[in-house]
């Protein structure tokens, strides 16, 4: 065994001293390798460029965005979505902005932190949660970590629940559809966040909402929303 070689071992035998350290790792390196690969970015002549530079690592040359629009699809409006990337590229500068202008903080709170937990899921879906913790404010570490895991109690879900998106992209008439699903189906709704806007008469936006009832009834609900031409997604069931 050349000399090197030893060295090496050695140095292996420190950092993991018992077959069962060695395995764990082993195990942890191979569920690295089967993640889907992380963004690279390639930059140039940047000298004298930290503004642009700046922006760049920020919004992920574009990730940030594209992983919102991933998430939201049609449920947000272009405005909302834009205002969500910069709350996630300038948070400092952006509460500020929104201080000043907001009427009902709580509510904003209420929302924006249901969309940031969105976004930190699906971002955090392709990094195991060891990397994850660690990349973490240690102080908020075990909160943020509870959120954004999928069987978190935050949104805890009984028996026959669904977690559902309904998108509103069509122009249609405006019904009052969430009122009229739970009275003509005998169906619950708790509707977790909304953002509807009413244009020409008709329902332009999203809602997430947990469906109770009756598992026969939810589906009829869900095929009526179809057939009104609601977009339909159940995110958790």
């Amino acid at each position: 065994m050349k000399k090197e070689e030893l060295r090496y071992l050695q140095r292996l035998a420190e950092l993991y001293p018992t077959i069962a350290k060695a395995s764990t790792e082993i195990i942890n390196l191979q569920s690295i390798l089967n993640l889907p690969k992380g963004t690279e970015h390639f930059m140039s002549d940047i000298h004298g460029e930290y503004d642009a530079f700046s922006h760049v690592l920020r919004n992920g040359s574009g990730a940030v965005r594209k992983k919102i629009d991933d998430v939201f699809g049609h449920t947000l409006s272009n405005s909302d979505k834009r205002s969500l990337a910069t709350l996630i590229y300038y948070p400092k500068e952006k509460m500020e902005v929104v201080k000043k202008h907001e009427e009902d903080m709580e509510n904003w709170y209420k929302i924006t932190l249901y969309r940031l937990i969105e976004v930190c899921k699906t971002t955090a879906s392709k990094y195991t949660r060891s990397k994850v913790r660690k990349a973490l404010p240690a102080d908020y570490a075990y909160v943020i970590e509870e959120l954004i895991t999928d069987d978190s109690p935050v949104v805890a879900l009984k028996p026959g629940e669904r977690i559902v998106r309904l998108s509103y992209v069509e122009r249609n008439p405006s019904e009052p559809l969430i009122s009229l699903i739970t009275q003509k189906f005998g169906i619950t709704l708790n509707i977790i966040f909304a953002d509807v806007e009413i244009v020409q008469n008709a329902p332009i936006g999203g809602t997430v909402a947990i469906f109770s009832g009756d598992s026969g009834q939810i589906d009829a609900a869900l095929t009526y929303l179809k057939e009104k031409n609601v977009g339909v997604e159940v995110i958790r069931q």
